[in-house]
């Protein structure tokens, strides 16, 4: 066994862009080798540091946190059979269980390969190495394996969001960090919050943990699909009606503004509420004062207002379809929550998450996704966000055979776009694709309109949204 030391980083030699500066471990027992790897790494931007024993390699993980180690399976003088390198990879896998290792040797064979995989590696690069795969396999576990660690520290990022009684937020990427903070900012308040986002982004989620942050936790909070409503029912369900009101009035009802008063009015798909209708929920969020339909009695009303959207409301403003004050009366505080692919970090927790769940449901032994499945998950585009994601993770648990979630098992689109299947393979679609896909191009044509893309189909809104929900949308 030849001796070694860690070799301290030298400055990159060119400025070839990178997502950030990954530090990375490699290790063998050949210079020429540790030399060659070093000029092309740090000339892509990459911090190194080098080993050249499996003692070496142990000692620098215990010092240092690595983005991704690269090692040679040989380190003894005339050894071929990659004992040491299987040995040491479980090691590593207990040191940190979330480190990417990808293991090389002169000496592979597929048997090898297969056996470094089951010991934790996460890929195999074979002697003499191909520098554009080699690159390209390292950036793909460097971002991996950030965002399982990220998933790691969820628990403590997201401490003041587990409170008891609180709806369970994942969330721990950048990009969700300012949303979270302005909800514990208003959450305690009774400030009128209007939620922004795509559809399946979890505005409801976020509605609910408002609530259980407020003063009014202790009351309902009482939800309303405004998009489902028919303009014929709206004031009866909103506003409540008196024993014959009307044909099909046969004893009095509580509208759904008196049944949350005390507590949370969550009015859901607020831009699809017709313009008539606009006007008079304005006046009861006004005044406070509710009649019920066949009654010229007011009853006062105390309710904070949660209201959410995937519309540009200033833009339906500005077309004559909202109203200007009514937008005002609702986002005293607007809340935005970003797209499922703009915050990729949290696909792994998540898609955990509903393992978790979805395991225990339909009682399989499952404990985790292979690679290849992971990396999919992270690279999908997710048009349907985190509800497209629940609903994918759910259909791979029933399809799973193993122990793991495997790439097949999810059948996301290829290139992970979530587009539509291409024309000339419309024969291998089912029924049902072919309609997701009509949905999914009249709400794009419609600009995310939900009501104008029903329209285009000849649906009603609540037939519309039957659909959405059914499809993950």
């Amino acid at each position: 066994m030849m001796t070694q030391d860690i070799h301290a980083p030298a400055p990159p030699r060119s400025s070839a862009p990178t997502q950030a500066r990954s530090r990375i471990l490699i290790a063998d027992d050949q210079k020429d080798v540790l030399e060659a790897l070093k000029l092309v790494l740090r000339g892509e931007g990459f911090e190194v540091d080098t080993a050249m024993s499996p003692g070496a390699i142990l000692a620098a993980i215990e010092k240092q946190d690595y983005d991704a180690v690269l090692m040679d399976m040989n380190y003894t003088r005339d050894t071929t059979g990659g004992i040491e390198g299987l040995d040491l990879i479980s090691r590593l896998r207990a040191m940190d269980g979330f480190l990417p290792i990808l293991v090389m040797t002169a000496w592979g064979s597929v048997d090898g390969a297969v056996e470094a995989m089951r010991r934790g590696a996460r890929d195999y690069i074979e002697k003499p190495w191909d520098n554009g795969r080699l690159l390209s396999t390292l950036r793909t576990q460097v971002e991996l394996g950030r965002a399982l660690k990220a998933g790691q520290k969820l628990a403590d990022q997201n401490r003041l969001l587990q409170r008891e009684g609180f709806p369970e937020i994942i969330a721990a990427s950048a990009a969700m960090r300012p949303v979270l903070d302005l909800m514990d900012k208003v959450g305690p308040s009774d400030a009128n919050v209007l939620v922004t986002g795509e559809h399946g982004t979890g505005k409801e989620l976020v509605a609910e943990w408002i609530h259980a942050s407020s003063p009014r936790a202790p009351k309902p909070m009482i939800a309303v699909n405004m998009g489902g409503l028919s303009e014929g029912l709206f004031e009866s369900e909103m506003f409540g009606h008196v024993k014959g009101a009307f044909t099909d009035a046969r004893s009095e009802r509580l509208g759904r503004i008196e049944l949350a008063d005390g507590g949370t009015l969550f009015l859901d798909e607020i831009a699809n509420v017709p313009m008539a209708q606009q006007a008079k929920l304005l006046r009861v969020l006004q005044t406070g004062v509710v009649e019920r339909v066949g009654s010229s009695k007011g009853r006062q009303v105390n309710v904070r207002v949660l209201a959410a959207t995937n519309a540009d409301l200033r833009t339906e403003v500005a077309a004559g379809r909202f109203r200007e004050d009514l937008l005002f009366r609702i986002n005293t505080i607007e809340l935005h929550l970003p797209a499922l692919r703009e915050r990729r970090e949290d696909v792994p927790p998540l898609a955990n998450h509903f393992l978790r769940r979805h395991a225990a449901r339909y009682r399989k032994p499952l404990t985790g996704f292979d690679a290849d499945a992971l990396q999919q998950l992270v690279s999908h585009n997710w048009p349907g966000n985190v509800r497209e994601l629940d609903h994918s993770i759910e259909r791979a648990v029933l399809l799973a055979t193993g122990s793991v979630v495997r790439a097949g098992d999810l059948a996301l689109r290829a290139a992970g776009s979530g587009a539509a299947a291409a024309p000339g393979r419309l024969e291998e679609m089912t029924l049902e694709d072919v309609e997701k896909v009509l949905i999914q191009k009249a709400i794009e044509r419609s600009g995310g309109n939900v009501t104008q893309a029903a329209q285009a189909l000849g649906l009603s809104r609540s037939a519309m949204y039957r659909r959405l929900q059914q499809y993950g949308l």
